[in-house]
């Protein structure tokens, strides 16, 4: 399933809220640069893991799917690789929960990235 657009008013709260942001972060950081850049980390840190939770949680699931799939990709059938698996999930505002993703390999992840036209 595409992931949802924002719309030409949406795109522009969201910039909106982007400058204000920003604005902050840099009345907080008083000029310190080096503040600025903790700042900007911690948020953006934060923020990722609103979308893809913690890496705990996601190396737990990663192996329970791997169990579930006993070691196989499903969609070419082929062993799964010790590492650079992908979690994909079949809607991504569902987030990352057993219901919602599939262990694939790397070559399938790709596939599947490329015919959903992501960037």
């Amino acid at each position: 399933m595409p992931n949802r657009q924002l719309s030409t008013d949406e795109l522009a709260l969201a910039n909106k809220l982007l400058d204000e942001v920003r604005s902050e972060l840099n009345r907080l950081a008083g000029g310190d640069t080096d503040l600025l850049f903790a700042f900007r980390r911690k948020i953006a840190k934060e923020l990722t893991y609103d979308e893809r939770d913690k890496p705990g949680p996601r190396r737990a699931l990663k192996a329970r799917m791997r169990a579930l799939q006993n070691n196989i990709c499903p969609l070419c059938k082929g062993e799964l690789p010790e590492s650079y698996c992908v979690l994909d999930r079949f809607n991504a505002p569902d987030g990352y929960v057993e219901a919602n993703v599939r262990l694939i390999c790397e070559p399938c992840d790709r596939r599947v990235q490329k015919e959903r036209r992501f960037k």
